[in-house]
């Protein structure tokens, strides 16, 4: 059998060759776009696959393309024991990038920067080298283990629906996008459209527009809104008022008798909005607090305020605050926002609990919203997903991790979700370490390289210990 020095050697050998395929995906900006044909997500995301099938023919892999949904790398043709599923789609680039550009890998301190450097181009690249490594080591096995590359988990996962109505779930599936130990847990989801409409109302002072958010899954670093009616320097007083109290900043401009005002706060994943701070949120704090003329557009934004002041992502507002010692508390972030001279509408993002239902968290929603002169989307909570941490599988991962982390293993609840989240026997597992804040989804993103090291030897264990 291949020892722990030998796998630790293999990687020290290939750590420049990973780092130069990691960064040829990087470059990338496979961010999802129009369909086009052969090209189900968008140009970019096909590239990208196409791309990562190169290198994986290149290694000698046999790789088969599922309809430019996703693309299987198979590490030998014995029935499939294993499946590791990973992505190559990335969120938009958004703004505030200092260290580089998001499609200009970068090298620096130790970390591997760019959009998809941790999530989850790195990662994949670290699995397709941990199938090599099994390989170019000539450990016998007695089953296979597949990588599937995605490109759509950013928006839906289309694409691993589409490959999983071809092919059966292998009896194991882990995710290398999320963190280790082991995720062993993915909170459920409750996603809504909340809208209000009115007759326009020609009082002044007034709100002309509000837009804020780029992506549903991301809590918004950037919100505008137009105002009318009102003096710049009156203006200046409310907006140094709100920045104090909410953290987020406001720059304003006069234009042909309007103030156009930009909210400018801290972009994060909608699993973790605490990490962040919602300009959407900070900017409808700032608008409710100036004295507009009294209308339903007006009311009905004092109602979104309401149910989503700024600061709380708990669902404390609403009465829908909840946790369990398992899972972790709900979060909810109000990422996408439209307020027009008849109507508004949000989307908010939310991470439920494992005890989370229809009754204590949807119906109480829903009351609540309705009583504000809101009205909620009528769609139910998706519960999270839970596979029991002692099963020989998991039991195995978490070997593998304290053997070459010298940590001790356990699992873990997350609030985002991965591929595995849809899979009986599925977890997330890697690659980063639970303390690392890879500024995932956020500008600067990056991967520690060690911990993509690492993860590359971790699952060459793993796929050893599960396929032999």
């Amino acid at each position: 059998m291949t020892d722990q020095k030998t796998i630790e050697q293999y990687f020290e050998a290939h750590r420049e060759e990973m780092l130069r395929d990691m960064s040829t995906l990087i470059r990338i900006p496979s961010e999802k776009g129009e369909p086009k044909e052969g090209m189900p997500f968008g140009e970019y995301p096909a590239k990208a696959l196409a791309a990562a099938v190169q290198i994986a023919k290149d290694m000698g892999f046999s790789v088969k393309n599922v309809d430019n949904y996703v693309a299987a790398v198979d590490l030998n043709d014995l029935p499939r024991q294993l499946d590791i599923l990973a992505h190559l789609d990335v969120v938009p680039a958004g703004n505030g990038w200092t260290v580089t550009q998001p499609f200009e890998p970068l090298v620096k301190d130790g970390r591997l920067y760019g959009r998809g450097s941790a999530d989850d181009k790195g990662p994949a690249i670290a699995a397709l080298y941990a199938l090599k490594a099994v390989r170019d080591l000539n450990v016998p096995l007695k089953k296979n283990a597949r990588l599937v590359l995605g490109t759509d988990e950013e928006c839906g996962s289309a694409d691993i629906t589409h490959y999983y109505e071809q092919e059966p779930e292998a009896p194991m599936t882990f995710s290398p996008d999320a963190a280790f130990p082991v995720v062993n847990i993915e909170k459920g989801r409750y996603s809504i459209w909340v809208k209000a409409g009115w007759k326009e109302d020609l009082a002044l002072p007034r709100i002309l527009s509000v837009h804020g958010g780029v992506k549903s899954n991301v809590v918004p670093d950037t919100a505008e809104a137009v105002v009318e009616g009102l003096p710049a320097q009156e203006f200046s007083a409310y907006t140094a008022a709100a920045a104090a109290r909410t953290g987020v900043s406001f720059e304003s401009k006069e234009n042909n008798g309007k103030i156009v005002v930009e909210a400018h706060g801290a972009c994060a994943h909608a699993s973790s909005p605490g990490d962040g701070n919602n300009a959407i949120t900070g900017l409808i704090d700032l608008l409710v607090g100036i004295p507009f003329a009294k209308s339903e557009g007006f009311e009905k934004l004092c109602a979104v305020n309401q149910l989503f002041p700024h600061g709380d992502w708990l669902g404390k507002a609403p009465g829908v605050a909840m946790e369990d010692e398992i899972s972790g508390p709900l979060t909810m972030s109000l990422n996408l926002f439209e307020y027009e001279l008849t109507g508004l509408k949000g989307y908010f993002d939310g991470r439920t609990p494992v005890c989370a239902t229809n009754e204590n968290l949807k119906d109480v929603f829903c009351e609540k919203a309705r009583a504000h002169g809101l009205t909620p989307d009528d769609k139910g909570v998706s519960p999270a997903h839970h596979v029991p941490k002692d099963t020989p599988f998991i039991q195995t991962l978490l070997k593998c991790y304290e053997q070459y982390s010298g940590r001790r293993g356990e699992c873990l609840a997350i609030g985002g979700g991965t591929y595995a989240h849809r899979l009986k026997n599925g977890v997330g597992f890697g690659c980063s370490m639970p303390e690392t804040d890879n500024r995932m989804h956020g500008a600067d993103e990056y991967a520690v390289i060690e911990e993509l090291i690492m993860g590359a030897k971790i699952f060459t264990q793993a796929i050893i210990d599960l396929c032999s």
